[in-house]
């Protein structure tokens, strides 16, 4: 029998909630009966959400929790002002040993400042990143920084490079994965500051797989499997392929159903066409951990539905089994030695 993995999920965050928060959970325990799902928020519109449900009731706990933080609010004052919200309860739980990660679509600067604030970085960690799996050519690709950190120092995104090696090795299950930086041409005479002084130090590095610089045409071929910036590029980056992918979808559904005999070749490319569809679909890969925590707190878009919130608990129990932080851990504790 597998360890019961406990999972804090704020309830109220997101621009669905709590209906497909809720669903989420349902979907996850119903399908694995190793986790444990511990909903966090207004105890009395949780309870009338779960009612619609049937699940295995020793999966899925309450904890109530008053106050909601809402997406606008400053992310700051709201984690002080708000101490009995879902979000800062949650991120106790984590803090606290009850729960082993906690998840939440709500906003992003409150849960970055909380998790830093509450839950803590790991001894050695400069900076921790948001991480992000999405869809390539040839399967996935990590993206870090994905939107924590807007201005980065070159050792920060040295480790980048690491935390990302260890997550795609220890989770997607590539061996050595391919790192790259992300830059305006592959010349290294190229690139910002930022980029220039950080190529070097990449270079130097022994424990990862450096490739060096990739443009950003090239990062849906594929041709990287860790790809590293900081946050304001990264998080660019990112909304700009999750807008592209929307309207490219938007825009082949419309051409399929343009004319009947689109129509009968849309019917006969049906199958092949909603599996490309699904591997392309960023939902699938769960939301974006917050690396290098002390404890595991990942983001998943506002826009979550309960797929997406249902594959972040899967990604939770993954993290867990692989011993992430531990490998996290240890890496930087030896590196801190070294330098020290």
């Amino acid at each position: 029998m597998s360890e019961l993995t406990i999972v804090a999920l704020d309830a109220m965050g997101g621009d669905n909630a709590p209906s497909e928060m809720v669903k989420g959970a349902v979907d996850a325990v119903n399908l694995n009966k190793d986790i444990k799902v511990i909903l966090v928020g207004q105890e009395d519109v949780i309870k009338e959400e779960l009612a619609k449900h049937t699940y295995p009731s020793d999966q899925i706990e309450i904890k109530n929790a008053t106050e909601v933080i809402e997406t606008a609010e400053h992310p700051v004052a709201a984690i002080k002002r708000k101490k009995d919200s879902s979000m800062v309860v949650g991120l106790h739980l984590v803090k606290d040993g009850v729960a082993d990660a906690f998840v939440s679509a709500g906003n992003s600067g409150a849960l970055l400042t909380g998790g830093l604030g509450i839950v803590g970085r790991i001894r050695g960690i400069e900076r921790a990143p948001f991480g992000t799996l999405f869809p390539v050519k040839t399967g996935v690709a990590f993206l870090a920084d994905s939107g924590a950190n807007v201005d980065c120092r070159p050792s920060h995104l040295v480790q980048f490079a690491k935390l990302g090696s260890i997550y795609m090795e220890k989770v997607v299950g590539i061996k050595n994965p391919k790192v790259a930086i992300v830059n305006v041409g592959a010349e290294e005479e190229k690139g910002n500051a930022l980029v220039k002084e950080t190529m070097p130090l990449l270079k130097e590095c022994k424990d990862i797989n450096f490739v060096g610089s990739i443009e950003a045409r090239n990062i849906p071929n594929g041709d990287a499997d860790v790809i590293i910036c900081d946050g304001f590029v990264g998080n660019v980056i990112l909304k700009l392929y999750e807008g592209l992918a929307s309207t490219l979808v938007s825009v082949i559904k419309g051409g399929l159903m343009s004319t009947l005999r689109s129509k009968i070749g849309a019917a006969l490319a049906l199958p092949a066409l909603k599996s490309t569809l699904k591997a392309f679909d960023a939902s699938e890969y769960g939301g974006a951990p917050l690396l290098g925590l002390k404890g595991l707190v990942v983001k998943t878009h506002g826009s979550a539905k309960a797929g997406e919130v249902k594959n972040t608990i899967f990604q939770c129990v993954t993290f867990k089994e692989q011993k992430i932080n531990e490998l996290i851990r240890d890496n930087i504790v030896i590196e801190t030695k070294k330098e020290d």
